[in-house]
């Protein structure tokens, strides 16, 4: 029984429903719980958080959780091996206003927050770019694109996690074209290596 409890201790089910409130202050316990009950009885994993708006779990699997805490934003969580016992949570938390940004955090399976630096690099934003330095119209855009905004997702099917540039959501049309002229159309992929996110 000891070691059927362990084994459930580290399957992200678990760990969501023993999450503390200050983690995602938004749902109560009663709401995790009831999310992962809905989900188990095929139904729609609604309720009402402490706003008395309406959030949802959308999916959920042994190492990975989709949910839509309110219209504008949403947390993803993957659960990845450090080694044979050791595992921590990454955290995906998004949020949408005019453009999307996200915040990525890891924690241990107690929920102890973790230095993001040990477990991921993020891509600088020259990444996204094809640089070119002597044409004057690239210099102008990239002043115009003073904002580094980046959406991430993770994977529900495998230990990758991708980037999205979204700086150019938030500019005008005529900057917004002129800058997808040296934008890169593939988004950065990260995968999970030994320990930590790699390119």
């Amino acid at each position: 029984m000891c070691c059927w409890l362990g084994g459930r201790a580290q399957e992200l089910r678990s760990l969501f429903v023993a999450m503390p409130d200050s983690v995602l202050p938004l749902l109560t316990k009663t709401n995790r719980m009831d999310c992962v009950d809905f989900l188990d009885s095929n139904m729609k994993a609604e309720v009402k958080n402490r706003f008395n708006n309406t959030s949802e779990l959308k999916v959920l699997t042994k190492d990975y959780l989709e949910l839509q805490l309110t219209s504008q934003s949403s947390v993803e969580m993957k659960l990845l091996p450090l080694n044979d016992s050791v595992k921590v949570v990454c955290m995906v938390h998004t949020v949408c206003g005019s453009v999307c940004d996200s915040e990525i955090t890891f924690y241990d399976t107690q929920w102890k927050q973790l230095p993001a630096k040990n477990y991921i690099t993020l891509p600088e934003v020259d990444r996204f770019y094809y640089l070119n330095t002597n044409d004057e119209s690239y210099a102008t855009v990239r002043k115009a694109a003073d904002m580094n905004l980046m959406k991430a997702n993770l994977s529900s099917e495998a230990s990758t996690l991708t980037f999205i540039y979204t700086t150019p959501d938030y500019l005008s049309k005529e900057d917004r074209e002129k800058l997808e002229l040296y934008l890169r159309k593939e988004p950065i992929v990260y995968q999970w290596v030994e320990g930590k996110f790699q390119e």
